[in-house]
């Protein structure tokens, strides 16, 4: 089934072109079908680069999907047009009165900084605090699992000594569990981030059940008891070159910056890298949709 996205969203010509089905308000309300409704707080400084990865995972679903775009009121990001922002996006004032099946929260370039002085950190803990009576299930990325974590658990981040930049291998740890139905024992996600939680206060959480693991990168996806919130530390929506556009970014600003690992052919920046994640991708977010917002959303909210 289709996601419906507003028609003049720039996102939209590429999905078309990949195929991707997407539908119009006008052909969705003429079909007698419930979809789920799902909104995005989108906090990445690149927007337009994140819808477009985000709606390619929404649309490998059976499912009717209904996208809404949030941002802070907070913070206005300048990487984007102001006038994006008002035809696509809204913020919390606008949907706080409303109900949603499932919510996306996703990473943002504020991890070395402590929560608390991150300047939308008190709108986002509103908006975490609605999530538990408003939102069905919430999937939170990178940054956005950190603070979800740490809001929710208690469970902090702490810096890492370098950049954590690549592609590295998980394992499955808890092969019976919806979320991770179908996938590998062991497989590939990215990691972009300069912070990490313990791998031990997350394990031993009463609260908190790890799903998939790292011995290099951690941590990757982790599940609240009541499955109402997933935490995924690392980038399994990024697109292939997505790493190597922050590797260039970063050298352009004269970071000491390491070549992300295990992601180009021979360790060879020159050569275009490869999409070795995008089934497990797709899997996650078909299982999300499915398992905990479909299968758990009431067909009509109270």
């Amino acid at each position: 089934m289709p996601i419906n996205i507003p028609k003049a969203l720039p996102a939209r010509d590429i999905l078309e072109k990949e195929n991707i089905f997407l539908m119009e308000d006008e052909r969705a309300v003429s079909q007698d079908i419930r979809p789920l409704n799902i909104l995005i707080l989108n906090l990445m400084p690149e927007k337009e680069k994140t819808e477009r990865q985000l709606l390619r995972l929404l649309s490998n679903s059976p499912l009717q999907v209904s996208v809404d775009f949030m941002h802070t009121a907070t913070y206005e990001s300048k990487n984007v047009s102001r006038s994006h922002l008002s035809q696509f996006y809204k913020t919390f004032e606008d949907v706080k009165e409303d109900r949603y099946d499932g919510m996306i929260i996703t990473g943002a370039p504020v991890e070395q900084l402590p929560f608390e002085e991150v300047n939308y950190w008190e709108e986002l803990t509103d908006i975490l605090e609605w999530t538990k009576t408003n939102v069905t299930s919430v999937l939170h990325i990178c940054w956005g699992a950190q603070a979800a974590l740490y809001y929710h658990y208690g469970i902090q981040k702490y810096p890492l000594p370098n950049k954590l930049s690549g592609i590295f291998k998980h394992r499955v740890m808890e092969s019976t569990e919806k979320l991770i139905r179908g996938m590998d024992d062991e497989f590939l996600a990215p990691h972009s981030r300069y912070t990490d939680v313990s791998y031990e206060e997350v394990k031993t959480h009463p609260e908190v059940t790890l799903l998939s693991a790292s011995d290099e990168a951690g941590a990757l996806l982790m599940m609240s008891k009541d499955e109402k919130n997933v935490m995924i530390t690392g980038h399994i929506e990024y697109e292939a070159t997505t790493l190597a556009e922050e590797y260039e970014r970063d050298k352009a600003k004269g970071l000491n910056i390491e070549i992300p690992s295990d992601y180009f052919p021979h360790d060879d920046d020159s050569q275009k890298p490869l999409n070795r994640w995008r089934s497990q991708a797709y899997l996650l977010f078909s299982n999300w949709l499915n398992y905990y917002v479909y299968q758990e959303t009431p067909y009509e909210w109270e």
